[in-house]
């Protein structure tokens, strides 16, 4: 800004110099802007398939392009294999030695030239397995083994899967089979026989759009058999390194498998937390997705069986590629300003920054001013236009970010942001009139009012950048406003007309109020204004604009005319409390008064929960108080939670009741060994507070169990064991680490317990094998847990048998009687006593001529000594005999007994079948049924009866061929189903249906049912018709 004195020389300078050439920084366009990079490729070895690196800018005038390899210019005219197509670089028949390196594509045009990222090209491939056969590996049953992959030559990283003796039959992998994924290898925790074979490694490569698989030669495994496998405690043989390092959003895979037997349980947990580490996954894999620096630390991976433990632990490094924080974006800059750009990365390791122009290195000289992550150019001229690059990396990758800087000179123009050209003001107001042509230099500034040149004074203030301010604003000041602006460029104004309007005053200011929570109240607000102008109202909360669309549940505008703005507010909240501000304003000036609204409630969530000093049962908490809401905190209630849990429950604290100036309590009544989380809830005599935030997870301390397992009981197994089972107990009531249960017992008959502690929480059942045992021992049991801190109490005495024995006599007078031609009865008497529980009786049958082996079997499931045998086939001979059984098994057969299922029932229905109707009763005939030679005798006739056609039936049996069955009255229609009966069982049935109106008698030959009646009989009557 220049002094008075030298810019009213300049005004009238401006008016008489001489026109001359100007100097402009460069003309219309930009620089290259990348849109397409090239990206990390990784190509198949040998492949045919076209190999094209991307590169595409956006630029005016259009960009030319070029390529490095490993930082030298591609000489594409000398090298045949490259070919350039647009901006992309195409690679004709690559392979590993010619064209294995780092490329970076560079695209220029007479604004500037810019940098891709770099990009990586690598070739994939994965040889075979050598011919040669492999060493057989032997080991005895119950230990652990080892089938090495031993992968051909490869690159990247493989998958790896084992096939059994044959392809494509692979091997299924469990608790016990586990495949490396890093090595590849075949780890058995512990072998079975069953597990001898041929096994051999199958490696699969996936790269690009190609798969790959080879394997190799089968490996044999041959186990020796061992009577009892020895149990052992675990050893862990896959394990992962010491130091794993993984990038932040990739995923990282940690392996863990152990040998042992029984076989391990694997599971994992971090241990370098500021939490008590939980065990959270139970698989020889922990994959974790997204890495996130959280977490980065120490893993431990366990491999437990009942005979021990085995740990391992490695630290997982999280690093992170550079990411931009702060890049730089296009600048236009004046001639002879200054330039401060800055750019920020972050990443583990910490990137390095270095700036570039035009794809050059720039440093730290004359002008340039170059520190890490900032660029400083002084006193700009019109060469340091161009295309700049921020550039950050580390050991993980490099990234850039572009921008072009575009050095202006020109005249001043106010085109684009000419001087308004009215400009309304408020009497006794302010106002400020920006003049900012657009113009490189910063131009000198004048201003005048009419003809009379404008000075800094009481009530005019011209500022540095050229804004004219004016003071107390009377009817003298209207008229025109001119903006005069020179550069050595050139010159150029701009004018405005000031007209001078009646001011906004508040006529009614709002007052302030005292409420509760949820009552309404309304803040008036009432102003006048200039006619001429429209008058609007707004309102602010402690400085805030109030949202009206999203608290209109709440705000409401009260507006009777244009000079009214009150607001309405409803249901108020305690976030509705403090200073409302209402403002008038028109287009020139605006006025405001402001009042305070007070709004009792609730108290505050109190802060800063602690919990500390944790015993065993009961931990000291403190907190601060929170906002009282203007209404006095009468008392606290603290709350508890365990982390697995959702629900909060009221906690038992010392004092019981905690008064509201108290700011700490005992809670009591809690479990040992358990993690727990706690708030607290501050009252008043308006209701209940929010809840503070939880407080940090703490965990009670140890103690010995004080609850007994249960479920006590057991039975069954092999010879000469004793089985004990229980249910465990849970987590809550453990109360310790080092957990287990001891067992306590004895025969009946004996004074002194025997013990035996079993390892582990989840355990629930113990064998005892002795030789001395009998069969279906009567042992008095008990079970009490264990942990590092003691012993809990024992259970109730439970009394459990040792394993039964099969049963060793057979059921005696078996007798077996044909009930149909596929049914049979079996009698027989029960056995006296067995050395266990009678749990029922097999029969087994097979037809005479048969082997006993392929005979069936039959179960009761009750002691009943008499069971039914159906499905069986008509008029053959059938053995039969008789075995009781119990959970050991079954025991010897009875001698055999002999049945022979009657014939076939006969088969044809009864034929000519006629009827007369009388008024109370409907007698029928029909010819009697001769049974061929495979059917058993016609013995009786059944009759289905049933009058009209919903009615329930009725059953009649006669021997002869006749029969007399009632009508009653009302009855309209009669359905009679017919059939011959024998030892055999039921035939065919006929059906005849009578309408009660015919009166006469009628005549059906051979007539068969179609359907069946009804698919149940309520009411069955058997009646043995004597009819004559």
């Amino acid at each position: 800004m220049l002094p008075p004195s030298s810019a009213f020389f300049l005004f009238f300078v401006l008016l008489c110099c001489s026109a001359f050439n100007p100097i402009k920084g460069p003309s219309g366009g930009y620089g290259p802007v990348l849109e397409e990079q090239p990206q990390n490729t990784l190509f198949p070895e040998g492949s045919e398939e076209p190999l094209t690196l991307a590169c595409r800018a956006r630029a005016i005038p259009s960009a030319t392009y070029r390529w490095k390899l490993n930082g030298t210019d591609l000489n594409l005219s000398a090298n045949s294999s490259y070919q350039l197509v647009g901006g992309n670089l195409a690679v004709s028949n690559p392979i590993p030695s010619k064209h294995t390196g780092t490329y970076q594509c560079v695209a220029s045009n007479e604004r500037g030239t810019v940098l891709s990222n770099e990009a990586s090209l690598r070739f994939g491939y994965l040889h075979e397995f050598p011919s040669e056969e492999r060493d057989t590996v032997k080991t005895t049953e119950g230990w652990g083994v080892i089938l090495p992959c031993n992968p051909p030559q490869h690159y990247p990283g493989l998958s790896y899967r084992w096939l059994l003796d044959e392809f494509p039959v692979f091997l299924p992998t469990d608790s016990r089979r586990f495949v490396s994924q890093v090595t590849g290898n075949l780890y058995i925790a512990r072998t079975d026989v069953q597990d001898e074979g041929g096994y051999s490694c199958l490696t699969t490569s996936h790269i690009a759009f190609t798969t790959k698989s080879v394997y190799s030669s089968f490996t044999q495994l041959s186990i020796t058999p061992e009577a009892e496998p020895r149990l052992y405690a675990p050893s862990i043989k896959v394990r992962f390194p010491a130091e794993t390092y993984t990038l932040s959003r990739q995923s990282v895979t940690l392996e863990c498998f152990a040998f042992g037997n029984p076989v391990p349980r694997i599971r994992w947990r971090k241990v370098d937390t500021s939490q008590s580490p939980q065990w959270f996954a139970s698989d020889p894999v922990l994959h974790i997705e997204s890495v996130n620096f959280e977490d980065d630390g120490t893993y431990e991976c366990e491999a437990e069986n009942s005979k021990g433990r085995d740990t391992y632990q490695g630290r997982v490094i999280v690093q992170a590629q550079p990411e931009w924080l702060q890049i730089i974006s296009d600048t236009e800059a004046k001639i002879g300003s200054d330039l401060l750009w800055n750019c920020a990365a972050s990443g583990k390791p910490r990137p390095t920054i270095r700036w570039l122009k035009n794809g050059k290195s720039l440093t730290s000289q004359a002008r340039n001013e170059v520190s890490n992550g900032q660029l400083k150019i002084t006193n700009l001229n019109l060469e340091d236009s161009g295309m700049y690059q921020c550039v950050a990396g580390n050991k993980h990758g490099t990234i850039y970010t572009s921008a072009e800087l575009n050095v202006q000179a020109m005249a001043p123009d106010f085109r684009m942001s000419p001087v308004k050209p009215l400009i309304p003001a408020a009497r006794g107001g302010e106002i400020a009139i920006h003049c900012n042509p657009r113009a490189a230099p910063t131009p000198a500034i004048v201003w005048s009012k009419g003809t009379e040149l404008l000075r800094n004074s009481s009530r005019i203030t011209i500022t540095a950048n050229g804004t004219l301010i004016l003071k107390n604003i009377s009817r003298v000041d209207e008229g025109n406003y001119t903006c005069f602006a020179e550069n050595l460029m050139g010159k150029s104004n701009s004018t405005g007309i000031l007209s001078v309007r009646a001011a906004t005053r508040i006529t009614l200011a709002p007052s302030g109020c005292d409420i509760n929570e949820g009552d309404s109240v309304t803040l008036q607000c009432h102003a006048s204004h200039d006619p001429t102008m429209d008058l609007t109202f707004t309102w602010e909360l402690d400085g805030m604009p109030i949202n009206f669309e999203k608290e209109e549940e709440h705000y409401q505008k009260v507006s009777r005319d244009e000079s009214v703005g009150d607001l309405h507010i409803i249901n108020t909240k305690l976030r509705h409390a403090g200073k409302y501000t209402c403002t008038a304003q028109t287009v020139v000036d605006r006025a405001f008064a402001s009042a305070s609204l007070l709004v009792r409630g609730p108290p505050g969530p109190p802060g800063g929960v602690v919990a500390r000093n944790a015993k065993e049962t009961n931990i000291q908490l403190s907190w601060s108080r929170g906002f009282d809401n203007h209404n006095p905190i009468s008392r606290y209630t603290v709350e508890v939670k365990e982390p697995e849990k959702e629900e909060w429950k009221k906690a038992r604290t010392d004092p019981a009741s905690v008064e509201g100036n108290a700011e700490s309590a005992l809670v009591l009544g809690l479990t040992p060994w358990t993690e727990y989380l706690f708030r607290v809830v501050a009252s008043n005599i308006l209701g209940d507070g929010e809840p503070s935030v939880p407080s940090a997870l703490i965990r009670t301390k140890e103690a010995a169990p004080i609850v007994a397992p249960s479920g006590l009981n057991g039975g069954g197994g092999a010879p000469n064991e004793l089985t004990i089972n229980w249910k465990p107990l849970e987590r809550q009531y453990q109360h310790g680490d080092g957990f287990g249960y001891i067992i306590a017992f004895k025969r009946t008959t004996e004074e002194s317990w025997q013990t035996v502690k079993v390892l582990g929480a989840q355990s629930q059942h113990f064998v005892y094998r002795n030789e001395s045992i009998a069969a279906y021992t009567p042992f008095n049991v008990m079970i009490k847990a264990f942990n590092q801190k003691g012993e809990g109490p024992y259970s109730l005495e439970g009394i459990v048998y040792s394993a039964e024995e099969e049963p060793s006599v057979s059921p005696s007078d078996v007798k077996a009687t044909a009930l149909s031609s596929s049914e049979i009865k079996v009698e027989w008497k029960s056995v006296a006593t067995v050395k266990g529980v009678l749990l029922g009786y097999e029969i087994r049958y097979w037809k005479a001529g048969d082997k006993e082996g392929a005979a069936d079997r039959v179960r009761s499931e009750s002691l009943d000594t008499v069971a039914r045998v159906s499905g069986l086939k008509p008029n053959t001979k059938y053995h039969v005999t008789l075995r009781a059984y119990n959970r050991a098994g079954t025991g010897p057969p009875s001698p055999i007994a002999n049945v022979t299922t009657t014939k076939s029932p006969p088969n044809r229905p009864p034929g000519n079948i006629s009827w007369t109707l009388s008024r109370s009763s409907v007698r029928i005939k029909w010819d009697p049924v001769i049974s061929m030679k495979n059917e058993s005798s016609v013995t009786e006739y059944k009759i289905l009866y049933r009058m009209n056609s919903h009615s329930t039936p009725t059953l009649y049996v006669t021997s002869k061929t006749q029969a007399e069955l009632p009508l009653p009255e009302g009855a309209n229609h009669v359905t009679i189903q017919l059939r011959a009966t024998g030892l055999g069982g039921d035939g065919e049935p006929a059906e005849v249906h009578i309408p009660t109106n015919s009166g006469t008698s009628m005549m059906v030959e051979n007539s068969a049912s179609q359907t069946c009646m009804t698919k149940t009989v309520a009411v069955l009557v058997l009646i043995r018709y004597l009819a004559v």
